[in-house]
């Protein structure tokens, strides 16, 4: 008789334990918000509002697991309100008070005249190749079949997340990416002038363009949530919008070239150049600067540097710096289902479409640039001193490129 009264008792008071354990869990969820989705750039700090009456639980007892998902998922939907990242101060603007001045905004564009049929089956055939090509076997190379769990994280730093309009981009060097970063700065509001954020894409100084804290990627997804950073990378992908712009892969060799080699460069000389004119130029001991090695009229050719790229032991040292990395190692497009693929080629027209799928084409334009016709249009006489067989090796190493993204093998310059 004793033994049961025991057991009753113990049976209440775990009772009563576990109903105060859930009470605690409950009204604690909104400190774990917090933890996760700690605001990171300035904001008003209004007065919390009184916390609602309890509403009853449903009848159902969700798990563990589906609570964590739920809750996550529920502070992913795009247009949050928050920022992605600290927003630095620009050239000593910032004030004291801007955070007092700072009110986040969020602008969507409803349009009532639909997008031309033209553009929307362009995207739906551009996206409908690169699922075709992943799920073709002729079409090779390494990393393709594997998961999005099994990409290693320095290989996610390209994925720029914007949180306040859903939104991520891969950029791909020499395809246009430094308007698109500047258009990612505006539209997340990481860059204050005087407290208000920066409106005007081009008046972004090229150094804060490219500096990496000015992004919030992908691989910086373990510092700031631990634990749950892969869980959150899926949802993302799942909810946000995703775009990419690429462009054709002989075409963009050319503009890396021009870009950092037929100009004085510091440090891409000491790092490559110099490389290049050792090996391929014979140059055992070259200049050693760049301001130097141009005054002198050295620099490596067009066939040095292709010469470097199919150089077994140019990646055996590093990879590819990603001005040539191929655009299926910088962006994944068989782990990561793009919903916009954009050109450079039809770069104006697809850069308007895409700022309207967003709805925040009255919040920014893409800048208009002088666009550099030469390299595409004289793209035979750039390859006219490289030797057959190297063009066709440097075809197979960019192959992948070409098939998944839609650009015609170029016979005229793989025939002679």
């Amino acid at each position: 008789m004793g033994t049961s009264r025991m057991f009753r008792i113990f049976v209440v008071l775990g009772s009563v334990f576990m109903i105060l354990l859930i009470i605690i869990y409950w009204d604690d969820v909104g400190a774990s918000h917090l933890y996760l989705h700690t605001p990171v750039s300035p904001g008003p700090r209004i007065p919390p509002p009184p916390p609602p009456r309890q509403q009853p639980h449903t009848s159902r007892t969700p798990s563990f697991l589906s609570d964590i998902d739920a809750f996550v998922n529920q502070f992913l939907e795009p247009g949050t309100g928050e920022p992605t990242d600290p927003a630095p101060a620009d050239s000593g603007n910032q004030s004291e008070k801007a955070e007092e001045r700072y009110i986040p905004r969020r602008e969507w564009k409803i349009h009532l005249s639909p997008v031309a049929a033209e553009l929307r089956e362009r995207q739906e055939q551009r996206r409908r190749l690169l699922q075709e090509m992943c799920a073709n076997d002729s079409v090779v190379f390494p990393g393709k079949n594997r998961s999005f769990d099994d990409i290693p994280n320095k290989e996610l730093d390209h994925l720029i997340v914007d949180d306040r309009h859903g939104i991520i981009y891969c950029y791909v060097p020499k395809v246009a990416c430094s308007n698109w970063k500047r258009i990612m700065i505006v539209l997340s509001e990481s860059l204050l002038r005087d407290g208000v954020p920066q409106r005007d894409p081009l008046s972004i100084p090229k150094d804060l363009v490219h500096n990496s804290s000015m992004h919030f990627t992908f691989n910086k997804f373990w510092k700031r949530y631990g634990k749950f950073a892969k869980h959150l990378m899926k949802v993302k992908l799942k909810k946000y919008t995703k775009f990419i712009f690429v462009r054709d892969p002989f075409v963009r060799l050319i503009s890396a070239y021009r870009n950092k080699f037929e100009l004085p460069n510091a440090n891409f000389y000491r790092r490559f150049a110099q490389v290049m004119l050792r090996r391929y130029a014979n140059q055992p001991t070259p200049p050693a600067s760049a301001d130097e090695a141009f005054g002198m009229g050295i620099h490596p050719s067009f066939p040095n540097f292709l010469q470097y790229l199919l150089d077994p032991q140019t990646e055996k040292e590093m990879p590819f710096n990603e001005h040539w990395r191929q655009v299926y190692r910088l962006c994944h497009p068989c782990q990561i289902q793009y919903d916009f693929v954009g050109h450079l080629e039809t770069a104006e027209e697809d850069a308007e479409h895409l700022l309207r799928h967003l709805k925040v084409d009255n919040v920014v334009e893409f800048p208009t640039s002088h666009r550099n016709f030469s390299a595409s249009t004289l793209e035979a006489d750039w390859f006219n001193t490289v030797p057959l067989e190297t063009r066709k090796e440097l075809y197979k190493l960019y192959e992948p490129d070409f098939r998944l993204f839609g650009y015609d093998k170029p016979d005229s310059i793989l025939n002679e």
